[in-house]
């Protein structure tokens, strides 16, 4: 079914809609600065609603889950959220998921626009198994807040900042939790944290290892799913192809670059007179933080020196190092 074209939360006072893919909630309520302090503190929520939800029920559901995906779902607890991927046979994400089993269904949440197409493949591999699979996202919607709190009681459950709320109490739901911060704060945050999104700091060819999902959204010690045997291979030998990145940006130019941009080796270090200009990586996700400056995730080919100048779209980037390029394991620390 379609995703609702936009949030009853953009009549919120100061609202300014967010663009594509991210549209139809609000990129910020009058200062992103003011909002990304907000939800440092601890306080205020984010409206996630433009992304898609899925509900997946049946007897058979976390059995199926379990063989079909990278994470363990066998006796996973009611209301014990979990991050699930689905991989190519060559070990490529195709999917990423998260969300709940409420005792009667797995409820899950994924990238705006992109529930179509996860329902689609779900349903060719029921074969014989006892399960229904429906998008709901006109039901259930998608807030984030940086802790749970007991002055919100219409969100089903809450994980790692996310929640899912009934769509009719929206209103209500802000009401509660506010102060409403926008989109551009928690894109920030979320870059800052090193977390990639499906999509926009990945590509085709993306494997687990690349990324930081080892361990969040895989399970090493699990039967054996499609895809396991190039994750198995990569996180035994180490090594994978790229890495993930934090790029801190030259603030001295008012833009942000281009999410797709070739990301290339800087004249200077021990990139002078070998290779400047080559391409080795590309940007996604980018936003402007209140600390940082301008900062962006990138994708970078794992024999790039850690401590290479970069430039992207003619400005000058230092990473700071996100997946380790040896063993292509999440290192940065949690920031809240």
């Amino acid at each position: 079914m379609p995703s609702p074209s936009a949030s009853p939360l953009l009549d919120l006072p100061g609202a300014v809609a967010a663009d594509a893919p991210d549209g139809g909630v609000a990129a910020h309520y009058g200062s992103f600065n003011l909002e990304q302090r907000t939800l440092e503190s601890g306080e205020g929520f984010v409206d996630l609603s433009h992304r898609d939800v899925l509900r997946i029920s049946g007897p058979d559901r976390l059995t199926w889950l379990h063989n079909l995906t990278t994470q363990h779902f066998l006796e996973l607890a009611a209301k014990q959220w979990t991050g699930a991927l689905v991989l190519s046979p060559n070990g490529h994400v195709e999917h990423a998921f998260y969300g709940y089993d409420d005792g009667e269904a797995f409820v899950a949440h994924t990238e705006p626009g992109q529930a179509a197409a996860l329902v689609e493949f779900l349903e060719r591999m029921k074969f014989m198994t006892r399960v229904e699979i429906a998008e709901v996202t006109d039901e259930l919607a998608v807030t984030w807040r940086p802790r749970a709190s007991s002055v919100v009681d219409h969100a089903e459950a809450f994980y790692d900042g996310y929640e899912l709320v009934p769509r009719e109490k929206l209103p209500v739901y802000a009401e509660a939790a506010g102060p409403a911060c926008g989109l551009w704060a928690f894109e920030a945050l979320r870059i800052a944290r090193g977390e990639p999104r499906l999509g926009i700091d990945t590509d085709h060819r993306t494997i687990p290892n690349e990324v930081g999902w080892i361990g969040s959204a895989v399970h090493l010690d699990k039967g054996c799913y499609r895809g396991q045997e190039t994750v198995a291979r990569v996180h035994t030998l180490g090594r994978p192809p790229r890495r993930l990145t934090l790029l801190h940006l030259d603030g001295s130019e008012n833009r942000l670059p281009t999410r797709g941009a070739e990301l290339r080796l800087a004249g200077g270090g021990e990139a002078e007179g070998a290779g400047a200009g080559k391409v080795v990586g590309f940007v996604g996700s980018s936003a402007r933080h209140h600390e940082l400056g301008p900062i962006a995730l990138a994708l970078v080919k794992r024999n790039v020196p850690v401590d290479a100048p970069l430039e992207v779209e003619g400005m000058p980037a230092a990473q700071e190092v996100v997946v380790d390029p040896e063993v292509g394991l999440h290192v940065r620390p949690r920031l809240g």
